[in-house]
């Protein structure tokens, strides 16, 4: 296939105004993080801007590295040292840009974290929850049970979930919110879920479920989050006739 070279100004504005990023208060910047080359032939995808997934892009030949957990986040230490300077260090070596979009991709109706992964399950959502609207909640496909739904998320995702059962309660209705979203339980119970699925769970968790009765699957921070970059990435190398390449860095979260 014979790919264009697009100008990196026209390709990020692009993604800005698809997933609408301007309108998110968010942890950290979204779009442009590293300024590389100005011109972008090939794209890698990966969910985390980690030193592997930067030296694996560098390989690939990557002009961009487009990412859901980019390198600046809100609070953190602002001194480049240590993995900071090695992963910066690296893509300016390279003349890679880095973009990065975090809640933008988590809920995008079609490329986002939470409708891809949605998909995956045969779930359709009808009405969203949660802080900025991040959360899916949507009617169970019939028959569903916790145990086929643990079985059918086990082979979605490669891996097993960590499942608070709840009280048993038929599933008719299901929510869904990809990452380290476990603060939402209360607010997709409010929304009338009977099983809360998302990437992690904390203390207070087990307790809501068994008080409240909703069951509660755990199913890996980054294995929740690998599908909205992957689907980003191929509908702007389909739409640019660019070069995309997503690299998975496996990751046990």
């Amino acid at each position: 296939m014979t790919t264009t070279v697009i100008e990196r100004e026209l390709l990020t504005a692009r993604i800005d105004q698809w997933l609408d990023a301007s309108r998110f208060r968010d942890y950290g910047p979204n779009g442009l993080q590293v300024e590389g080359k100005p011109q972008i032939h090939k794209i890698v995808s990966g969910v985390t801007a980690s030193l592997a997934l930067i030296e694996a892009a560098v390989a690939a030949g990557a002009d961009a590295l487009l990412v859901h957990h980019g390198l600046f986040w809100r609070g953190q230490d602002g001194r480049v040292t240590g993995w900071m300077r090695q992963r910066l260090g690296a893509l300016l070596a390279h003349d890679i840009n880095l973009l990065a979009y975090h809640l933008p991709l988590d809920a995008h109706a079609e490329l986002g974290n939470n409708a891809q992964w949605g998909q995956r399950l045969g779930l359709v959502a009808d009405a969203r929850f949660g802080e900025q609207d991040l959360g899916f909640i949507g009617p169970a496909p019939q028959g569903l049970s916790l145990d086929s739904l643990a079985a059918q998320m086990t082979q979605a995702l490669g891996k097993a979930p960590t499942i608070l059962p709840g009280d048993g309660r038929p599933l008719r209705r299901v929510a869904w919110c990809s990452g380290g979203a476990q603060g939402y339980f209360e607010q997709a119970i409010a929304a009338g879920a009977d099983v809360y699925l998302t990437g992690e769970v904390s203390e207070p968790q087990a307790h809501y479920a068994r008080e409240t009765g909703v069951a509660f699957m755990a199913c890996g921070h980054h294995a929740s989050e690998r599908y909205g970059v992957q689907a980003l990435g191929a509908a702007l190398a389909a739409e640019f006739g660019l070069e995309h390449e997503f690299i998975e860095i496996e990751n046990p979260a």
